[in-house]
């Protein structure tokens, strides 16, 4: 994730922001439409059902998963930086996002661990809705994504993403929303959801608490539109710090992507139960 989602500074699109002037908080959005999306862009939303077993422990939910980004985002910089009401404040329609100093894409990272999710959901009973399909298109921008979301009327969901921090910042951080309208009836319940996940991470994985983000691992957000547009309980997961040798050995690792998928998994369980 970069700065304009709430991670560190990679690839900065400050300079290909539209001018405009600041409107006031919780303003009713002007209607503005994006560009059209590139031919290559993929089509958002995708459902799938599992059997209907009475044994399945999230049989009848629905779950929304939203991976950070997107594998050509960087092809269309104008695109990106397009300014899109994310309920407070304008911001771009979506950023790169962060890539370790390897080159492992954070784009890469959140869809694998995303689709692992998606299959242990999809296996335990539950219908999920993908905001992306594949990492090979551009988008969609991130007010577009939460309607993804809302209009499937998911009982919950999560944003998975991946820091750019200093070099010795570690760990995970966990962002949750700041009551803003749209989101009002869905603080607490997001605010269980992301203790959940906190202690899901923490049993299964050996990724730390951020060092550097947040305090204790929990942090508040009240300028993205993923957390502030958001009608149904979700947090975003910022998984680790790319941009430090050790968690990004871990980022890049399959098996790591497992554990994180399978921690998920466990706390969409538990907040369900």
């Amino acid at each position: 994730m970069t700065a304009a989602d709430g991670g560190g500074p990679a690839r900065a699109l400050s300079h290909l922001q539209p001018a405009r002037s600041a409107p006031t908080p919780h303003a009713t959005a002007p209607t503005v439409s994006p560009p059209a999306l590139t031919p290559h862009t993929t089509a958002p939303a995708a459902h799938a059902t599992a059997p209907h077993t009475a044994e399945l422990p999230l049989r009848g939910k629905i779950v929304g998963i939203d991976p950070g980004h997107n594998g050509r985002n960087y092809t269309d910089l104008a695109y990106l930086g397009w300014q899109v009401w994310n309920g407070r404040e304008w911001e771009s329609c979506d950023t790169t996002g962060a890539e370790t100093n390897g080159g492992y894409a954070e784009a890469l990272f959140n869809f694998r661990v995303a689709e692992y999710l998606r299959a242990g959901l999809i296996r335990d009973g539950a219908r999920v809705v993908m905001t992306r399909t594949t990492n090979s298109g551009i988008g969609p921008c991130v007010d577009r994504r939460s309607a993804i979301i809302n209009g499937s009327h998911a009982n919950v969901a999560v944003d998975i993403h991946a820091d750019a921090a200093q070099s010795w910042g570690r760990g995970f951080a966990i962002l949750e929303p700041v009551a803003d309208g749209p989101n009002n009836m869905v603080i607490g319940s997001s605010a269980r959801l992301g203790a959940d996940i906190r202690a899901a991470m923490l049993a299964a994985t050996r990724m730390p608490t951020s060092n550097y983000d947040g305090s204790g691992g929990i942090k508040y957000r009240d300028n993205l539109a993923g957390l502030n547009l958001t009608k149904v309980p979700k947090v975003l997961i910022e998984v680790g710090n790319m941009q430090n040798a050790t968690d990004a050995a871990m980022l890049t690792s399959a098996k790591f992507q497992q554990q994180v998928a399978g921690a998920l998994l466990a706390a969409i369980i538990e907040f369900l139960r």
